[in-house]
């Protein structure tokens, strides 16, 4: 991967991948609309942001009347500040399924491919990103997501939010906040059918869907009611009654289709009521969804991504909510769930999310369908969009969860971690440590929290005792910061004497290794490319830890890309080898004639790459 980019401290500039600078635009938003509003510890206004550049990393597939889709890795604030310049106002449909705060460590389980290896069952556990959280950073980090989200909503446009019951009653109110109460549409109940049994209380067995519009008009949003009906069923028709005459404009023909006569009230007959109905398959579009079940058992659509969503489920809202050729965009897309669904009814999409294992995963799945829909030879009338690009915003391999950046800072720099601190993280060399956010530009409102918790009786005890010293030494951790951080926080202490100390991940720490990068050796012989060898070390150390070893380093690998012709930026593979579930790649590929500098990307099991480039003769 590429060196960061991130903002100069001092000219409030940029770097771009070429090495250049382009001006930060600042954006600012439209004051938030709505009441009931929702306080937390903390809670910081979000007016604006800044622009981020994105690098174009991989290029999957042909444009369609000049678009191709977008997939990002980067933390979804920065992806959607990326995204205002050119996307504010037209994304017509937003699905998100982002965390619920459910206090759980979400794994997938790694198995070796290849026969062998599923008859030895070698496999373990390997965590993809951890849902705990500190409650007020939880609403903050949503908060200014939803604002984001609403600049780029068109305003036909509208929000799904997915939820249970963890944050369902905040996440509620923080919708209410940010679109406006009147803006509201539905509390969808999906019956998922997961959840166990309990002596203590009712089983959990549905999660919650949101439905937001960005305008209150229903004129002005798109629902497409006739593709989201659910069938009725015989239980539910034979309770119902039915006064023909006072209905029957509203279902032109049904009079002349059917025979009836009427009972003393009035109304149609039950049987007739049924036959009618079940005749013409029809339904209403409910807001309790139970005929689509969650991803149990030998379901063929799972993908050992965890929290992954059937693509019945988000069909249904991009029918409901969207127009062939319009833009869906998921911002939490973890297995890519979404992606698919759009691609599968030919609307344009972008994803995004932190997680190198969902883009792995997400760019897999992808790639499948793209060749599912070629294959299918619908014909140049089809415009469906199968082509994507993936970009990275910032460096953030680490940075998933803000509690676990924080663990992970704490340990790579050596930080004496305090556990009953509510003000500061850790202390080093006889200074306070404080980690700021993880996932953005730290900026003069991040420290309002931290000067309302100095404990400034300490500090009147030792500027009694010591009047020309300062009261504190303080360290901030930052991942970029405002270029008078530490000045401001100096003067709001005053009168007390602080001595403050910025250190910034990204520029002064910049070398700062959290994990080992994979080894590989690739040759050409006699006209083929030969991956000759391979070390995923990561993943070769979580083996060893569980005693097993494999015997051919195509066990350990996920898939291989190729490009023949490597312009030196953008990866655009010709060569896709993305083997069935116990299969193995090749690991030989021949060699076009017209081939040049030839860029190889191997993606282990972890979903850590390695890549590398050779020149042909």
């Amino acid at each position: 991967m590429s060196k960061t980019t991130t903002p100069a401290q001092d000219n409030l500039q940029l770097a771009t991948p070429d090495g250049g600078t382009t001006t930060v635009d600042k954006y600012e938003f439209e004051p938030i609309k709505g009441y009931p509003m929702l306080n937390w510890r903390g809670k910081r206004p979000f007016t604006a942001t800044q622009f981020y550049p994105a690098q174009l990393k991989e290029v999957h597939g042909e444009e369609v009347d000049g678009w191709r889709n977008k997939v990002f890795w980067g933390d979804n604030l920065q992806v959607m500040s990326h995204l205002l310049k050119q996307f504010r106002g037209k994304v017509d449909l937003i699905y998100i399924d982002p965390p619920f705060d459910s206090k759980a460590d979400y794994k997938r389980r790694i198995t070796r491919k290849g026969k062998e290896a599923e008859s030895n069952q070698t496999n373990f556990e390997e965590k993809q990103y951890t849902d705990i959280w500190n409650n007020d950073e939880y609403l903050q980090f949503i908060f200014e997501r939803l604002i984001m989200a609403r600049e780029l909503l068109s305003e036909k446009g509208s929000i799904y939010l997915h939820c249970d019951w963890h944050k369902s009653h905040h996440l509620r109110l923080l919708l209410d906040e940010v679109f406006g109460s009147d803006c509201f549409s539905n509390e969808i109940i999906w019956l998922a059918e997961g959840g166990g049994t309990s002596g203590l209380r009712f089983s959990r067995k549905h999660q919650t869907i949101f439905y937001y519009t960005k305008s209150k008009k229903e004129s002005d949003r798109i629902f497409n009611a006739d593709s989201v009906r659910v069938p009725y069923k015989t239980e539910n028709i034979k309770s119902q009654t039915y006064n023909f005459e006072k209905n029957a404009k509203k279902r032109p023909g049904f009079k002349d289709g059917y025979t009836w006569t009427p009972n003393e009230a009035g109304k149609i007959p039950t049987d007739v009521w049924m036959d009618c109905f079940l005749a013409e398959g029809e339904g209403i579009p409910l807001d309790v969804w139970a005929d689509i079940k969650g991803l149990y058992g030998p379901s063929g659509e799972i993908v050992g991504y965890p929290t992954q969503k059937p693509v019945a489920l988000l069909e249904r809202i991009i029918k409901a909510s969207s127009n062939e050729d319009d833009l869906v965009f998921d911002f939490f897309m973890g297995s890519g769930t979404t992606l698919v669904a759009a691609q599968n009814l030919g609307r344009r999409y972008i994803g995004a999310d932190i997680n190198l294992g969902a883009i792995q995963t997400t760019t897999k799945r992808l790639i499948g369908v793209a060749e599912r829909l070629r294959q299918r030879t619908l014909g140049d009338e089809d415009k469906r969009h199968t082509g994507f690009e993936i970009y990275n915003v910032n460096h953030y391999d680490v940075f998933r969860n803000p509690l676990e950046a924080k663990e992970l800072l704490i340990e790579a720099l050596e930080i004496q971690k305090l556990e009953f601190s509510t003000v500061f993280d850790g202390e080093k060399d006889g200074r306070m440590v404080k980690i700021m956010p993880v996932n953005r530009i730290a900026t003069r409102a991040d420290l309002n929290e931290l000067i309302a918790g100095f404990d400034y009786k300490a500090w009147d005890r030792r500027k009694s005792e010591a009047p020309t010293r300062p009261v504190e030494k303080v360290t901030l951790v930052c991942m970029g910061h405002e270029p008078d951080l530490a000045a401001h926080l100096v003067f709001e202490a005053k009168p007390y004497l602080i001595e403050v100390q910025v250190v910034d991940i990204l520029r002064d720490k910049s070398n700062l290794e959290f994990k080992r990068d994979s080894e590989a050796k690739v040759v050409i012989k006699n006209g083929e490319l030969l991956v000759e060898r391979f070390y995923p070390m990561n993943l070769l150390q979580k083996l060893s830890l569980q005693k097993e070893a494999a015997s051919d380093w195509r066990e350990l690998v996920e898939s291989v890309l190729i490009d023949w012709n490597y312009d030196g930026a953008v990866l655009q593979p010709a060569e896709v080898d993305i083997p069935g579930k116990n299969e193995l790649v090749s690991g030989k590929y021949k060699v076009p004639a017209d081939a040049g500098t030839i860029r190889v990307k191997i993606t282990d099991l972890l979903s850590e790459s390695w890549e590398g480039s050779i020149d042909n003769g």
